[in-house]
């Protein structure tokens, strides 16, 4: 195997399958990269198991052969080359040459044969979705996803397409988070994906309006970006009933500027420093929604403007989980959804449906 090809295109390859490549894999050739070098190209794959990701490098192959190199050492090593073409060239003794202007590397490569194959995923049946979209789609769920490992379907994220609509769905016991887009698309599906998968997914994604084409087995998802392929494996079960969990009626709604609402919320949280409550209470007014936070620190009082329809309420939240939602909302106003202090309030936009979150209030002893 030889090939050359431009440092800088190389080191991109290598961080996106990088990405792939956890380190706690019993198998030790899952601590490398698999390397093909044919045609006009060359291909990386990394691999934990549960996720896999290829990509697609140009070069220029003088003759075609496959490796696999460590991860760490390769990415290090290519990493520090000069800005200028490597040429990599498999030698005697099991061992990979990386030349660059004056440098050479002699690394001892793995067999390749031992390397999984990757799943096969039938591609005729296809989603497509721009990536900005999907990229977005994936911040405004990911932070809701569990991290508690006793139920595992809640470390994923629901991925439910019907009647047009994609639904993004995570919830932590907590909160609730819905991210939802209309897609032309008469495909059904719905499968729970690692969150951990997802956030990877979204790493690689670009802000642009080219598509992705997504593809599913019984145990697979693939994304495909064109140069790069993502396959993870599903998780295994049926996700909450999500729609069971969302009020159908309420007794108070506020309609607040974002922005406003979260600066007050973050000073107030300043003081939300006991334990690991991040304690605020909301005292929503005719006019002012009042913030307030008491702790060791100190006290603080914010006050917010907003519209409101109904009966005022006295309702205490974790700062963190509001933030989370705040932080993720584009929209200029927002609208709360409240029923009592111990029931789920709803946060969503007020010009779209395409968010919707719940969050659970603090039960506060009297």
């Amino acid at each position: 195997m030889i090939f050359i090809c431009e440092k800088h295109k190389l080191q991109e390859g290598i961080l996106i399958t990088q990405k792939a490549i956890t380190g706690k894999s019993t198998m030790p050739i899952l601590e490398g990269i698999y390397i093909t070098a044919n045609k006009k190209e060359v291909t990386l794959i990394g691999s934990d198991m549960d996720v896999s990701i290829e990509t697609k490098v140009e070069a220029n192959v003088i003759q075609e052969g496959t490796v696999v190199i460590d991860s760490k050492i390769f990415g290090e090593i290519i990493r520090k080359l000069p800005n200028s073409e490597v040429r990599i060239e498999r030698i005697e003794n099991d061992t990979l040459q990386i030349s660059c202007e004056k440098s050479v590397f002699n690394v001892v490569y793995m067999n390749s044969d031992e390397f999984p194959s990757l799943p096969e995923i039938d591609e005729e049946k296809q989603i497509q979705i721009p990536q900005n979209i999907l990229k977005n789609m994936i911040k405004s769920t990911s932070f809701a996803v569990a991290q508690d490992e006793t139920r595992p379907i809640l470390q994923g994220i629901l991925f439910e397409m019907k009647n047009r609509k994609l639904n993004l769905v995570a919830l932590d016991g907590y909160r609730l988070a819905i991210k939802t887009e209309y897609l032309d698309s008469d495909f059904d599906i719905e499968v729970v994906i690692p969150g951990k998968t997802l956030n990877e997914v979204s790493k690689i994604l670009d802000d642009v309006e080219s598509i992705v084409n997504i593809t599913f087995s019984n145990n697979h998802i693939l994304f495909n970006l064109n140069k790069t392929r993502i396959i993870s494996r599903l998780l295994d079960g049926k996700f909450v009933n999500y729609n069971s969990l969302l009020p159908q009626e309420h007794k108070l709604l506020v309609e607040v500027n974002k922005q406003y609402l979260q600066n007050g919320i973050e000073r107030a949280s300043l003081m939300a420093k006991d334990g690991n409550s991040n304690l605020i209470k909301l005292e929503v007014q005719q006019d002012n929604l009042i913030i307030t936070s008491n702790s060791q620190l100190g006290k603080v009082r914010e006050e917010v403007a907003i519209i409101m329809q109904g009966e005022g309420i006295q309702i205490a939240f974790n700062s963190r989980y509001l933030l989370d939602v705040l932080k993720n909302m584009e929209e200029d106003i927002v609208v709360l959804e409240m029923t009592s202090s111990v029931t789920p309030c709803i946060i969503k936009a007020k010009e779209t449906d395409s968010y919707r979150y719940l969050v659970l209030p603090v039960r506060l002893i009297r």
